[in-house]
């Protein structure tokens, strides 16, 4: 899933445990998110964390849910609850992410980058 702030987008993947496992910067603002996706997972030198051969990556509890689509759906939801919370803690520690008009995209990239890798840091060690 990507999130836009000031002009551009920030695709990132995480985990269930809400850390992010990936994460590419600098996509313009107008750009969908089905392209963005498509490009990391065309490009065999994108890093993009594939699931392996035969492996199912959606693990939830299913407990109560009759039919093949009613649990995709409970599935999708389970996992989007989850970005939009690793999305929501990001932007409330780091608010400088909305308002960073003042600097070039290169910086703004960067920034971004560096603010997702402390995210990571403060989930790993501050439990």
């Amino acid at each position: 899933m990507s999130i836009c702030f000031c002009g551009y987008r920030i695709f990132i993947v995480c985990s269930l445990d809400m850390l992010f496992t990936y994460v590419v910067t600098g996509w313009e603002g107008a750009v969908h998110d089905s392209r963005v996706l498509t490009t990391q997972l065309e490009d065999p030198n994108s890093g993009f964390p594939h699931p392996p051969a035969g492996k199912a990556q959606l693990i939830v509890d299913s407990g109560g849910i009759n039919g093949p689509t009613e649990l995709f759906n409970y599935r999708h939801a389970s996992l989007r609850n989850c970005i939009e919370r690793c999305f929501g803690v990001l932007k409330a520690r780091f608010p400088i992410l909305q308002y960073m008009t003042n600097f070039s995209l290169i910086r703004q990239r960067e920034i971004a980058m560096c603010f997702c890798v402390l995210y990571n840091f403060i989930r790993l060690h501050n439990r």
